[in-house]
């Protein structure tokens, strides 16, 4: 399946480049390019790309703004977005992340990189460096501005001891690999609990749900958490 990316950034040439790197692959094309984030929004939902590569400093609507309007339409939840910034800053991520984005890449990253990020959120993966993240994450996000509609607490009474477990992992920033290993658990089994925790919290990928653990406590040693 080929995947659609639509490319969002203010800079003719560089979206040109990234046309030219993206286009070579034969599992990659771009559908359309936007100038700022209300042409971004607005391509969004014309054309409903699978990726949008959006860059954050844009004039007019900027890039974090047409995340959330992106992420928060009903009829664009199969749409994943890619933060590009060349201010790769804790704050700049953290607010990504609270409008929906599924992860981030800075402006200096090699062509194979860019390739193999944006096949990452395309898969519903979350791109995240699990290093820098855990900071990040645990500075903005355990005390959020506004409690998003779909952190509610009986939501969480609906994971099992084992999807709550596997949240918090997973908001260590591990893969499924890394969580079966650590968990003596087969990837498929860890791919089914992440899975059913996502549907039973309405996070639209893991990245939401990284967002949802810190936000909830769950990440932060709390009795559901394994050791």
């Amino acid at each position: 399946m080929t995947v659609r990316v639509l490319l969002a950034d203010d800079q003719a040439l560089l979206r040109q480049a990234f046309r030219t790197l993206l286009d070579v692959a034969d599992d990659l094309t771009v559908v359309g390019e936007a100038a700022d984030g209300g042409e971004a929004v607005s391509l969004t939902r014309e054309l409903h790309p699978d990726v949008v590569v959006m860059d954050i400093r844009m004039p007019g609507v900027d890039g974090l703004t047409a995340t959330a309007e992106i992420c928060a339409d009903p009829e664009l939840q199969a749409t994943r977005i890619l933060i590009l910034t060349t201010y790769e800053t804790d704050e700049h991520v953290a607010q990504a992340l609270r409008a929906g984005a599924s992860g981030f890449i800075g402006k200096g990253i090699g062509a194979a990189d860019l390739l193999d990020a944006v096949r990452t959120i395309a898969g519903g993966e979350t791109l995240l460096s699990p290093a820098a993240t855990r900071a990040l994450i645990a500075r903005f996000l355990a005390t959020p501005a506004d409690d998003p509609p779909w952190h509610r607490p009986e939501q969480f009474d609906a994971l099992t001891p084992r999807e709550r477990e596997m949240v918090a992992l997973v908001a260590t920033g591990l893969s499924n690999q890394e969580i079966a290993e650590r968990m003596f658990l087969s990837p498929f089994t860890v791919r089914a609990h992440v899975q059913r925790a996502m549907t039973k919290l309405q996070a639209r990928d893991r990245a939401q749900l990284v967002v949802i653990a810190y936000q909830s406590g769950l990440a932060y040693g709390g009795t559901d958490q394994p050791p």
